[in-house]
C-alpha cells in the first residue's frame, strides 16, 4: 500500500546487520557474517519487485560487503587458492570485452552485471571454505534465508489473492508472481521450498513454530506452482530428493521409519496441492508442465527459446575457443545474427562463450573443489542438495539473483557436533 516503506526497510536492515556482524564475539563473527549474507540473499528478489533498491545489482554487492567485513575479521584458509585462481581465469575476458564493446554502450550494464554474479560466488567461497558451524548455527543461517521468502509469499498472495482472472495462458506468469520476473520468484521459493522440507526431517523443537513453518512450506509450494515457472519448483524437487537420499543414509533405523511416515504424509500434501492448482487454472498448469499450450497442443521447444539461445552460445564459444567473446558482448552479437534479443539464461554456455578455454576451466573448479572438500557429504548432510541448486540454477536462471553465490558459498561450510558442558557437582 506504501512502498517507499521497502527502501526504509532495506536502509535499516543493512546497518543492523553491520552492527550485529561487529558487536558478536570473535566466536561467533562467522555465523553472524552468514545470517547477514543469507537475509540478503533471501530478501532479493522481494526487494527487487518492491522496488527497494536504487541499483539493481545492490543484493549482490550488499552481500559482498558482509563478506569483505567478515574477510576482515577472520580472513580466509589458504587452501580457498582454488577460488582465487577462478577469479584470475574472468579477467582476460573483461579485456576482451573492454576491447570489442561499442561506443555508445554502458560498460557496467555490459560487463559489471554479468560478473556480479561471478565476484559474489568468489568472496563467498573463499570466505566460507574451511569454516565450521555448529549443526544449530547452520540451521540459523537457512532461517535467515527463509524469513524473507516468506514475507515474499504473504506479498504475492496479498498482490493478487484472486488467480482466476490473470491465468489465462501456460506462459510464466508475472501477475500471478506478485507482478514480478517469474522466473526469479519461482527461484527463490523454490530455495524455500526445500530449506522447509528439509526441516520436515529436522524439525523446530517448538512445535508451535514446527506447525507454522509446515504451513509455509505449502503455502510456497502453491504459489511456486502457480507462478508457472517450471525451473525453481523442478530445482527443488531435485534437492529435496537428494537431500532424502542422504538422510536415509546418516540416520539410524528408528528415524528412518518415522521419515517414511512423513514422506508419505508430504505426497500427500502435494497431491492436494496440485489438484488445487488445477482447479485453479482450470488444468492449464498441467499443461505447462507437460509442455502443451493453453488448447492442449504439445510444443516444439520444451525450453521456451533457451536452446536456441544456448546454441548461439556455443556457436560462438568454437569460433573463438581460447579467449572467448567477451564479457556482455553475447547479447550484442546473437541480435546480429538471428536477431535474438533475449539474454542468457544458461550460465554454464554464457561461459564458455565469453570466457573460451579460460571459462571452461573457472567452471571445473567450480565443480570439483567442493566434492573434493566434502566427499560422500560426510562434512554436511546439505552440501550437496545446495551444490544442486547452485548448478540447476545457473542453467535456467543465469546468475542474475545472489541467491546462487551464496547458497554455493554455504555448501562449503563444515558442520560440527555442538560440544555439551559438563555438569560440575
Amino acid at each position: 500500500m506504501f512502498r517507499p516503506l521497502m527502501k526504509v526497510y532495506l536502509a535499516a536492515i543493512v546497518p543492523y546487520f553491520l552492527w550485529r556482524i561487529i558487536k558478536a564475539n570473535p566466536s561467533n563473527k562467522v555465523k553472524e557474517v552468514l545470517i547477514a549474507s543469507a537475509y540478503l540473499a533471501g530478501a532479493e528478489v522481494f526487494f527487487r519487485m518492491t522496488k527497494a533498491y536504487f541499483l539493481y545489482e545492490t543484493g549482490k554487492y550488499f552481500i559482498i560487503i558482509f563478506i569483505v567485513v567478515g574477510l576482515y575479521y577472520d580472513g580466509f584458509k589458504r587452501k580457498a587458492y582454488p577460488y582465487a585462481i577462478f577469479l584470475l581465469l574472468l579477467f582476460p575476458a573483461i579485456f576482451v570485452s573492454y576491447q570489442n564493446i561499442s561506443y555508445d554502450a554502458n560498460f557496467r550494464k555490459a560487463v559489471l552485471f554479468n560478473l556480479s554474479g561471478p565476484m559474489a560466488l568468489f568472496f563467498v567461497a573463499i570466505y566460507t571454505y574451511g569454516k565450521t558451524l555448529t549443526y544449530k548455527d547452520f540451521l540459523t543461517v537457512l532461517n535467515f534465508i527463509v524469513f524473507p521468502i516468506i514475507s515474499m509469499t504473504v506479498y504475492i498472495v496479498l498482490y493478487n489473492p484472486d488467480l482466476r482472472g490473470v491465468i489465462t495462458g501456460t506462459a510464466a506468469n508475472a501477475a500471478a508472481s506478485g507482478g514480478f520476473g517469474p522466473n526469479q520468484v519461482a527461484t527463490a521459493l523454490g530455495l524455500g521450498i526445500f530449506i522447509l522440507f528439509s526441516r520436515l526431517f529436522v524439525p523446530y523443537k517448538n512445535k508451535a513454530a514446527h506447525f507454522l513453518m509446515m504451513f509455509f512450506l505449502a503455502a510456497m509450494t502453491y504459489r511456486g506452482i502457480l507462478t508457472f515457472s517450471r525451473g525453481g519448483i523442478l530445482t527443488a524437487i531435485i534437492m529435496s530428493i537428494a537431500f532424502l537420499v542422504l538422510f536415509f543414509l546418516v540416520t539410524n533405523l528408528k528415524s528412518k521409519m518415522f521419515s517414511v511416515i512423513k514422506v508419505f504424509g508430504i505426497l500427500g500434501v502435494i497431491s492436494f496441492i496440485w489438484v488445487l492448482s488445477l482447479a485453479q487454472t482450470g488444468g492449464l498448469i498441467e499443461n505447462r508442465y507437460t509442455n502443451k499450450n493453453a488448447r492442449g497442443i504439445e510444443k516444439e521447444d520444451i525450453t521456451t527459446g533457451r536452446v536456441d539461445i544456448a546454441l548461439t552460445e556455443m556457436d560462438a564459444f568454437f569460433k573463438h575457443p581460447f579467449f572467448g567473446v567477451g564479457i556482455g558482448q553475447m547479447k550484442f552479437i546473437r541480435l546480429d545474427v538471428s536477431g535474438i534479443k533475449a539474454a542468457s539464461h544458461n550460465e554454464v554456455s554464457r561461459m564458455l562463450s565469453e570466457h573460451g578455454l579460460f571459462g571452461i576451466i573457472a567452471l571445473l573448479i567450480l565443480i570439483i573443489t567442493p566434492i573434493i572438500n566434502n566427499p560422500l557429504g560426510v562434512k554436511n548432510i546439505y552440501s550437496y542438495p545446495l551444490l544442486l541448486f547452485w548448478f540447476l540454477t545457473i542453467n535456467h536462471s543465469a546468475m542474475r539473483i545472489a541467491a546462487p553465490a551464496f547458497i554455493y558459498g554455504l555448501s562449503l561450510i563444515t558442520i560440527t557436533r555442538e560440544k555439551k558442558t559438563p555438569l560440575h557437582r
